[in-house]
């Protein structure tokens, strides 16, 4: 970043580093001793939908070499399309197996990335939950990976009473976000805390 770009108040753009998902394993040992959440297993890889040939065959070959674990046994990855329009290509592993199912998210970033993908890859999403939680039944979090900034946020969905799950625990958040940065690149910006609701994974 130049002088110029001092002055004028511009700031370099941040790069993705794929490399920051390895930290959700630490973090998630930090979540549990401050709020009681832990793993569910399951974690979704979103990407905006590309229709071709090409962009099919990276994603087949993906989720085949996903698939061809042989440590893996729980159900097949799977590709979702949402009601927006956007693919999540879901893994699910055991609760205890938060670093295997960060590698699975880490390969598909990395595949889509390396085929030339990239500017599709929107977030990642890792599940957790704390069932002892009060009221409704378990609590949910997930931790978002924003990839073209490089930077993870908390998302907490609440039930409401009329089942539509439009609300989020805020409070939660922040809680979580002070609890993590030592563990995370926190997203400051708040208005960059998209709510991922009904993220397949979540």
């Amino acid at each position: 970043m130049g002088l110029l770009d001092i002055l004028l108040g511009r700031t370099k753009p941040v790069l993705p580093d794929l490399d920051r998902l390895f930290g959700l394993p630490s973090a998630a040992v930090t979540l549990q001793a401050a709020a009681g959440f832990t793993p569910t297993g399951r974690g979704s890889v979103c990407f905006a939908t590309v229709e071709g040939a090409a962009f099919d065959d990276v994603r087949k070959e993906v989720q085949e070499l996903l698939d061809a674990d042989t440590e893996r046994t729980g159900p097949p990855v799977e590709l979702v399309r949402d009601e927006y329009g956007y693919s999540w290509l879901v893994s699910r592993r055991g609760p205890e197996d938060l670093p295997a199912l960060v590698g699975d998210l880490h390969a598909v970033n990395s595949a889509l990335e390396a085929s030339g993908f990239g500017p599709q890859l929107l977030c990642s999403v890792v599940g957790f939950e704390d069932p002892d939680g009060s009221g409704e039944g378990a609590r949910r979090l997930a931790l978002v990976y924003l990839y073209k900034r490089g930077t993870f946020y908390p998302f907490s969905p609440l039930t409401g009473s009329d089942g539509h799950g439009q609300r989020r625990d805020s409070s939660l958040e922040l809680q979580v976000r002070a609890a993590l940065s030592g563990d995370l690149r926190i997203e400051e910006d708040l208005s960059r805390w998209f709510p991922v609701w009904g993220a397949p994974g979540l």
